[in-house]
This record gives C-alpha cells, sequence and structure tokens, in this order.
C-alpha cells in the first residue's frame, strides 16, 4: 500500500485524541497500522498530560506477523530502544505474560503447560473413551465456542439444547478436571482464564491496569466476547484505549468474533470518540466503487464510504467459464498476458513479478484445479496457510521427545512424550504427579524420581512412570554421544522401535494409506535430522566444505527455531493461492477471485438455512476479496461446477451483480480515445520499424 507521506485529517485527528476512548473505522487500505504507530509516538511525546513511559503502551495485534511489523514500523518513529520497550503482542500471548505472573492464584504453576490443538484432541480422546477422530474435533470445536463466550461446562450443560451439545458439556467437564490436573491450559484459556483472574482479583486487576496506561486493539472486529470482557478489565475505569477495526471486514464469526463488540463499544463507553478513515491508499476508484456497491447490501453499524485520489483504473473484468478446469486455464492465460506486457493498457502490469498475482477463492478444495494449472504452465506459486512440515501431528509428537532430550524440565513436551504412543500410563497418575510436581515446585521429569512420590502413588504406577523416566535418561546420554549421520540415524531409528511409533500411526488412523503418508513424513525428519549430523554440505567459491560434525542432541537444541523443513528462506518471488479469510489484511496489484457462484461464494451446503446473519458475513467475504487488488481484479463465473460426484449448472452469485459493473466512472470521450488508439499504433509502429540507411 502507498502509505502518505503526511497524515491525512482523519488519520491526524484519530492520533491527536488523547483524552479518552476512541473507536478508529479503518476501512480496508486506509492506513490503520500507521494511525496506530504514530499514536504510539504521540502518547510518548512530552507535551500532554500523560507522560508515558513506552512499557505502559500495551498494542495487541491478532497475529505474531503482525505485530512484528508494528514493532518495525515503531522503530522508524521512536527509535528502537523505546520500541523494544512498547508491549506489542497478541491476545495470546498477552494472556500467557498475566498468567506466568498472576496465575498462581488460579491455582497454576508458574511453568505451566501449552497444550496445542494435537494435544487437546488427543485428551477429548481419552476424556471420551473414543478413537473417533471426526467425534473428538466436534466436541474440540464445540468447548472451544463455549469458552470463547465465556462458558464453563456446567454453565454449557445449563445451555445445552439437545443430546449431542448435553455429551459435548459432559465431556467438557472431564476435559477440565485433565487439564487442572496436568497444571495444563489450552488455547482459549489463554483468554478466559486471565479473564476471571482479572475480574475475581482487585488487586491483579488494579496492578495490570496501572500496568498498562494506554491499550491499542488492531483488527478490533475479529475479538470475540471474551477478549472484549479482557479490554474492559484492563483499561477499568479510565478507559485510555484506541480500538482499530472496521465492521465491514468482520468475517470470522464462525470462530466466536462478534460485531456485538463494536456495538457494545458505545454503549459501555459513552465518551467514545468515533473516527472513520475513508480515504483508501491501495486500490482504484474503480475497484473501490464495486466494493463499496456490495457492502451497501449489509445493515450499516457507522457509516463510511471507502474513496480514492488513485484514479478510475481499469474496468473490473468478469470472466465467464466452462467449468473449473476452464477457470484455472483461463487464470493462467490472464497471468501470462498481464505479465508479458500482451494485456494493452493495463498500467503497471508488464515486468510484474509473480509475487504481484493472487488467486483467491471461498473453500480450500478450489486450489486443487489452479495448482494442477500452474505447475503445467511452470508458474511458482504457494498455497497460503498451506500446514508447515513441522506442524503435522507426527513431526510434533517427535520433537516432543527432542525437546525433552534437550531439557527435561519441559512440561508440555514430557506430557506429549509419555503419553505418545501410549504406555498404560493414565490420565489419574499423571493428574497425581502434577499435583506432587506442583506442590514441591518441580517438574513432571524430576518429580519422577522423588521419594516421597511413594506417598502419592501406588508402586505399579511408579514402576510406569520410572521406567519411561529411565528411557528418556539413557537415550539423551546416546544422543549426547552420537555423532555423523549414519550413527545417528541407526539411533534414530532404534529409538522409533523402541517406543513403537510407526505401530502407534498405524493404529491411530482410519486408513492405512494415511498412516503410510504419515511413517513418510517421520523418515523424512529421521533423515533430516542424520543428515544434519554428519555435517553439511555447502558450495563456497567452487569448492565443497564439510561443516564439523553433530551429536543429536546439538541438532535437537536447534530444532525449536525450525521454521520448514529444506530451512530455506524460500523464493518469495511466487503466485498466491489463498482462501479469503486467509488473505485478509493482505494486498496484491493483480488478483482474481475465482468461482464466484451461488453455493461458493456465499457459501452454502445442502443442510444450512442462509440466514440474514451468514448472508452479511459471506457479503463482508466478498468486500475482503475485491479491496485485496490494488491495480486490476478479474471475478470469475462457472457456467456448470462440480457439486460432490455431480456437475450442477451454475447460477452466478448474488454479488456480481450487487457490484454494479455497468455503472459509474468517467466516461471516455470516443475522440479521445481513437486519439489514445492512434498514437499507441504510432508508438508501436515506430518502434517495429527498420533502423535507416
Amino acid at each position: 500500500m502507498n502509505a502518505p507521506a503526511t497524515l491525512n485529517p482523519a488519520q491526524m485527528a484519530a492520533v491527536q485524541h488523547l483524552s479518552g476512548p476512541c473507536l478508529v473505522l479503518a476501512g480496508a487500505g486506509s492506513g490503520k497500522t500507521r494511525v496506530i504507530t504514530h499514536k504510539i509516538a504521540r502518547l510518548l511525546e512530552r507535551t500532554h498530560d500523560a507522560d508515558l513511559r513506552p512499557e505502559q503502551i500495551a498494542a495487541i495485534t491478532f497475529t505474531n506477523k503482525a505485530a512484528a511489523e508494528m514493532r518495525e514500523r515503531a522503530k522508524a518513529l521512536i527509535g528502537a530502544r523505546a520500541a523494544n520497550k512498547l508491549v506489542i503482542a497478541t491476545f495470546h500471548a498477552l494472556g500467557v505474560r498475566l498468567l506466568r505472573e498472576d496465575g498462581s492464584v488460579l491455582g497454576l504453576k508458574e511453568q505451566f503447560s501449552i497444550l496445542d490443538s494435537d494435544d487437546v484432541l488427543s485428551i477429548l480422546r481419552d476424556a471420551g473413551a473414543t478413537t473417533d477422530a471426526k467425534l473428538a474435533r466436534s466436541w474440540q470445536w464445540t468447548i472451544s465456542l463455549w469458552k470463547n463466550q465465556g462458558l464453563n461446562s456446567a454453565q454449557a450443560e445449563a445451555a445445552a439444547q439437545n443430546d449431542d451439545e448435553r455429551i459435548a458439556a459432559r465431556i467438557m467437564a472431564r476435559y477440565e478436571e485433565r487439564l487442572a490436573a496436568y497444571q495444563a491450559v489450552d488455547f482459549d484459556d489463554l483468554i478466559s482464564l486471565p479473564v476471571k483472574l482479572l475480574a475475581e482479583h482487585d488487586a491483579v486487576r488494579a496492578k495490570w491496569q496501572d500496568t498498562f496506561r494506554h491499550v491499542l486493539v488492531d483488527e478490533y472486529q475479529d475479538t470475540n466476547a471474551q477478549q472484549y470482557d479482557l479490554l474492559k478489565l484492563l483499561v477499568g475505569e479510565r478507559a485510555m484505549f484506541t480500538a482499530v477495526g472496521d465492521d465491514d471486514q468482520s468475517i470470522y464469526g464462525w470462530r466466536g468474533a462478534t460485531l456485538d463488540n463494536l456495538k457494545r463499544l458505545p454503549q459501555d463507553f459513552p465518551q467514545l470518540k468515533v473516527i472513520p478513515l475513508e480515504q483508501n491508499y491501495r486500490s482504484t476508484s474503480a475497484i473501490l466503487r464495486a466494493a463499496n456497491n456490495v457492502i451497501a447490501g449489509n445493515p450499516k453499524l457507522f457509516e463510511k464510504k471507502l474513496w480514492s485520489d488513485l484514479g478510475e483504473g481499469e474496468p473490473i473484468k468478469l470472466v465467464e467459464c466452462d467449468g473449473e478446469e476452464h477457470e484455472a486455464e483461463r487464470a493462467v492465460a490472464r497471468i501470462q498476458a498481464l505479465r508479458g506486457g500482451m494485456a494493452s493498457g493495463v498500467e503497471g502490469a508488464a515486468g510484474a513479478k509473480w509475487s504481484d498475482f493472487a488467486i483467491l477463492y471461498r473453500a480450500n478444495h478450489q486450489a486443487r484445479i489452479f495448482e494442477k494449472a500452474l505447475r503445467k504452465a511452470n508458474i511458482p506459486y504457494k498455497v497460503s496457510g498451506g500446514q508447515s512440515f513441522f506442524d503435522k501431528a507426527e513431526i510434533k509428537d517427535l520433537c516432543a521427545w527432542m525437546r525433552l532430550l534437550v531439557n527435561q524440565d519441559d512440561d508440555p513436551a514430557f506430557l506429549r512424550a509419555i503419553t505418545t504412543p501410549k504406555r498404560g500410563i493414565g490420565h489419574t497418575t499423571l493428574g497425581k504427579l502434577g499435583e506432587f510436581a506442583s506442590k514441591w515446585k518441580v517438574s513432571l521429569f524430576e518429580a519422577l524420581f522423588a521419594e516421597s512420590l511413594a506417598a502419592q502413588l501406588q508402586g505399579k504406577a511408579i514402576g510406569s512412570l520410572q521406567e519411561f523416566g529411565r528411557y528418556v535418561s539413557d537415550l539423551e546420554h546416546r544422543a549426547r554421544h552420537t555423532t555423523g549421520a549414519e550413527d545417528a540415524k541407526v539411533l534414530l531409528l532404534d529409538w522409533l522401535k523402541d517406543i513403537g511409533y510407526e505401530q502407534h500411526l498405524y493404529e491411530g488412523e482410519e486408513s492405512e494409506k494415511l498412516a503410510a503418508s504419515r511413517w513418510t513424513n517421520v523418515m523424512d525428519f529421521i533423515d533430516w535430522i542424520a543428515k544434519r549430523c554428519g555435517g553439511e554440505i555447502d558450495a563456497t567459491g567452487g569448492m565443497t566444505v564439510e561443516t564439523q560434525r553433530k551429536s543429536v542432541l546439538e541438532v535437537a537444541q536447534t530444532i525449536s527455531l525450525i521454521t520448514s523443513l529444506a530451512e530455506r528462506g524460500g523464493d518469495t518471488d511466487v503466485l498466491t493461492l489463498s482462501t479469503l479469510h486467509a488473505a485478509k489484511g493482505l494486498e496484491w496489484p493483480h488478483v482474481i477471485l475465482a468461482g464466484v457462484n451461488e453455493g461458493l461464494l456465499p457459501f452454502k451446503s445442502e443442510d444450512e438455512e442462509m440466514t440474514a446473519q451468514r448472508l452479511e458475513e459471506e457479503r463482508r467475504l466478498m468486500y475482503v476479496g475485491i479491496t485485496r487488488a490494488r491495480l486490476t481484479l478479474a471475478v470469475s463465473v462457472l457456467r456448470r461446477r462440480k457439486k460432490g460426484r455431480d456437475t450442477v449448472q451454475g447460477i452466478p452469485s448474488r454479488f456480481i451483480g450487487e457490484m454494479k459493473l455497468g455503472e459509474g466512472g468517467p466516461k471516455e470521450d470516443p475522440r479521445e480515445k481513437l486519439k489514445r488508439l492512434r498514437e499507441e499504433f504510432a508508438a508501436k509502429a515506430k518502434a517495429g520499424a527498420p533502423a535507416a540507411g
């Protein structure tokens, strides 16, 4: 986005408002991050009453990437020293800080474990005594929504409307017992427990309200009920906060985000100042007009209409396609034509990089056919939001073992390793071990060999725990003294055999094919570690240089720093394939919106009723898609589309009519158009003429 050299009047008003709560309605591409960072700089100036220090300002974001970008922007304005003292964090990271410092009043030890999605799924399968992963996932989803609404298991059971919900509430009660016993929290607890902490403990609340004298919240429209409660408890009656958001871009209702939080702000804070940012620095007028036309179909919480001084730009192109394969072919042809400068009159297209293009769609399954067409055309691409190698459950299992070898006090790693694969040690035993470790303020691993543990557990349970502990200690010793690729591979394969990991994969998967695929990933992981134990081979000035051999333990120490199997920075000049949800907050010069048909966008499954609320959220999703484009936008529609195994007639999305593509925009004088075409023709003829002489 081309940010303004100086703040525009609306941005300046938001930055200068320091006397109370402020809601900045930041339309797409209106420079919201610039407003937040400039407001931080303004708060730190000593020319007003607040006189804040950097550490007294908290800026809350939704992703680590957004937090990192905000800190970099702040450094440019206030210097690295001050910027590094700012509290810029996600809601969940802030929740961790509150719980690490004051969670003891809720019965949490300082080094509580944070469980990831796979850990939660495993505990729920155990709590519900089921091997049905789909059923356990449905419980996980339901419990997460309840937690985001501030409900515990007892409240959820009281509010349950059918037998499925009543069963899920009972599973939730068992799940809560296990979390307490394991001294563990899940992702949702990182918000709900800080809310409980601040709501029920006056001294703790007063401490944190004094710690953070001004709170800024980015992407406010994405907050759920619990996050709103956390904000209210942090700012207290003083209410010194700045919320930045856009009701037109609220697209996460399915995971608990609620527009009620925007409605509640002026009710809970009557002195709230509302400032809309309507100037867009990203898109042409043609693109913004279509976006404004679509979103006009939704009821408005606050009036706002985007405008741009970047000129009219290219008309939006409607592309009709016979089916999905034809759509992918036409998308590839359009990209090649734009990049090669063959699309006449499109300013800034010729010489564009692959990374200037994005194909956006409503559902993940739409990506596959585009991937096939892009590979055929040798166009490099990435699928945004695709799962990282190190995010796969089987790799996380093995990484937990590696983490435990490096640090025996890593309780989350201990819990994952001792239960994956299962070794006859149940949650009751682990719960008692957790209580003992918490009481004596030691790690779970250290507690295994405490003499007084016998008073807490029976002999058989202690025997099983200590057998695991001895195995980990022995494996750590061998890993410390094993170097070289071949020896490392032998050690690692022996380890997998000892713990029965291959059998665990095949027993845990519904299909043998999926289990085999996961085992292949495990073998890739083993090769990856072994290769690093043998030393890297690098090309240096035409010579190969072997770096020092490492032990398995030394390689294990680096695993937490690795984010991809290949350890490459990756080729950044690639086209993006992305769902509309994953594309929010991003932008590209050239965008193709794919599959804009009824049933796909707006999305509707067979057994689902299209409520007014659902339709409004789908319309906001279309608005987000349109406003990702800077220079050109193509919208493709299918005449026939696949629906399961059938092919059905494709009905253009109602949103296409709402865009009003034939209306608006300055009309070009035909004489001027003829004159321009003659000049272009003359210029091309001159460029192609043979040299004189």
